[in-house]
């Protein structure tokens, strides 16, 4: 897990950050991300961005009255059947989640999309349920990239469940001081989170990591001293 920073949202951050990579880029509703999906993108090749389910189903549920709507409803539950399918195959490899996803996901993606399209063509562009629906058209490519690529996730939760402490705490992080202080912060914070992802205890690990530092750890040997190391060799 890699915290970057940088001084403020603006797209041309991420074009710097993500300078030479090229592939699937799996992001949220962040209109910054879209640049890097440009023929002429700086920095290398068009990526192609994986766009977020979540963030589509939270549109309609914004979208839906108090009193309730059976568009709504359809939408949501179709999506849950997607879901439940992820569940099923979570852990599983890449050729098995796709070839899984080939057999009974793309049917109900199908289905869906033409839902969507119906209900778009009934409703108002400028209603609550119209823009909705037109958000998940508009990124319609993006949301069924995950059904050709078994190493795509259904959306970006992963990674913001890795985040939400720092979102949490954001206002006690201001005034960093200073740029080099912001990328300092975002160094730590990726290793603080490293370690959770691989079930190592952060206080543990940097206490142990500092201390073989200091008593002459070779430089060498570096990785032994990298969290998913912690506890195979110290």
């Amino acid at each position: 897990m890699v915290y970057h920073y940088a001084p403020g949202r603006g797209g041309d951050h991420a074009e710097r950050i993500l300078e030479g990579f090229d592939g699937i880029l799996q992001v949220d509703g962040y209109q910054g991300y879209h640049r890097l999906a440009r023929p002429k993108r700086k920095g290398g090749v068009p990526l192609r961005l994986a766009a977020c389910w979540s963030h589509s189903r939270r549109k309609i549920i914004a979208a839906t009255p108090k009193a309730g709507s059976p568009i709504a409803e359809a939408v949501l539950a179709r999506i849950a059947a997607l879901y439940a399918i992820e569940k099923e195959i979570r852990g599983a490899d890449a050729p098995a989640r796709q070839t899984t996803r080939n057999e009974r996901s793309r049917p109900l993606v199908a289905e869906l999309e033409r839902f969507l399209r119906e209900q778009a063509a009934r409703l108002s562009p400028g209603s609550e349920m119209g823009k909705a629906i037109a958000y998940l058209l508009n990124h319609w490519d993006g949301l069924t990239l995950f059904l050709d690529d078994g190493c795509v996730e259904m959306d970006t939760n992963p990674v913001e469940n890795q985040i939400r402490p720092l979102t949490l705490t954001r206002k006690n992080s201001l005034f960093a001081g200073h740029d080099e202080g912001g990328r300092s912060w975002a160094r730590i914070a990726s290793l603080i989170a490293t370690c959770k992802i691989n079930s190592v205890e952060p206080y543990v690990w940097m206490k142990a990591t500092l201390k073989a530092i200091a008593t002459g750890h070779p430089q060498s040997r570096i990785d032994e001293l990298l969290p998913w190391s912690f506890g195979r060799t110290s």
